[in-house]
């Protein structure tokens, strides 16, 4: 298992897609508060998330829980600022994959701190930056590949 982190989340789908995918793919997801999504049951059944009993959730109401929680955990921080390619390191089960929110990304403090731990997408287009959920896909399924979490599933090359 790997562990899927969005600090301080601020747009509902794309938290909506990313906790798809990590139902998915078997992961656990950590929002970092505070946030104003509403996750209550009622907001939920509201979005039609129909997955959501199957999502296993970890609420951190501070940065400071959270990082309470990581304790010594090998943490991979994805940002433009990375300088290692997100598909060229070494992830493996148990990982924790950081993502910043869509309109502050990370903090400063967490990037100075794990400088050597963060990764970058490159974007060969002319954009700014790739919508979170898309980000957040892509680096899960190269560090799912990488770590090689795919073996098990469900094959339906056949």
């Amino acid at each position: 298992m790997m562990h899927v982190v969005i600090y301080q989340p601020v747009i509902p789908p794309n938290t909506g897609n990313i906790a798809r995918q990590c139902v998915g793919m078997g992961a656990r997801l950590h929002l970092v508060g505070p946030y104003e999504i509403d996750m209550s049951s009622k907001a939920v059944r509201r979005a039609g998330l129909d997955y959501w009993e199957h999502l296993e959730l970890k609420e951190h109401e501070t940065p400071e829980a959270f990082l309470d929680w990581l304790g010594d955990r090998d943490v991979w921080l994805v940002s433009k600022f990375g300088k290692l390619r997100y598909d060229r390191v070494g992830y493996k089960a148990g990982d924790v994959l950081v993502f910043g929110n869509e309109i502050k990304g990370l903090p400063s403090a967490w990037r100075e701190r794990w400088e050597d731990r963060m990764v970058y997408i490159p974007m060969l287009g002319e954009i700014r930056s790739f919508n979170l959920a898309n980000a957040a896909a892509m680096v899960m399924g190269e560090a799912w590949s990488t770590a090689g979490l795919y073996e098990g599933g469900i094959d339906k090359s056949d």
